[in-house]
């Protein structure tokens, strides 16, 4: 595995639309530093190719880099990637909802893309939950997996902030 270098120096939070930075037959891993500690995501870019690629895109110019962790329900989901902070911001594009019937949020550590209410497109926000949830089923584009750190998941606390997401690349 080798780390990408970001592209940029300082966080940049806002896009017409992402570049496509997703090479194919490439396996990714993001390494989030939380105040809770470090989370390693497995992303899954057969699945959904759009989204990693945006959630790619986003971690290469450290869009996530200081943001807050401004959602969490206990027993349900963490969920971060709003640039304002209030759950309503996102980075200035969307993506279409992209639904594996090989996935389902049946435990905890799944990994998706949050939307406005009513819209069957995201953006920056995402969601880690901490249980089963099959009400979220292909309602909400799952992209990562947990694969470490994730004990780590129930000690994140509303208002705690990513430090930086690191992405791994193999293949």
């Amino acid at each position: 595995m080798r780390e990408l270098s970001p592209l940029v120096a300082e966080p940049v939070r806002a896009f017409a639309h992402p570049d496509w930075v997703l090479r194919p037959g490439a396996r990714y891993l993001a390494e989030v530093e939380t105040e809770a500690g470090r989370l390693r995501l497995a992303l899954l870019p057969g699945s959904a190719p759009r989204t990693v690629n945006a959630f790619l895109f986003l971690a290469l110019h450290r869009f996530f880099d200081g943001l807050l962790w401004h959602r969490v329900v206990p027993g349900y989901v963490v969920q971060t990637g709003d640039p304002t902070g209030t759950g309503e911001g996102h980075a200035g594009f969307f993506v279409p909802l992209e639904v594996d019937p090989a996935f389902a949020y049946d435990d905890a550590g799944w990994v998706g893309i949050a939307r406005r209410k009513g819209d069957l497109r995201g953006s920056s926000q995402f969601f880690i939950t901490l249980a089963p949830a099959p009400k979220l089923d292909c309602r909400y584009t799952i992209f990562a997996r947990v694969v470490e750190g994730q004990k780590r998941l129930f000690a994140i606390r509303e208002g705690d902030r990513i430090h930086r997401v690191r992405i791994l690349e193999a293949g």
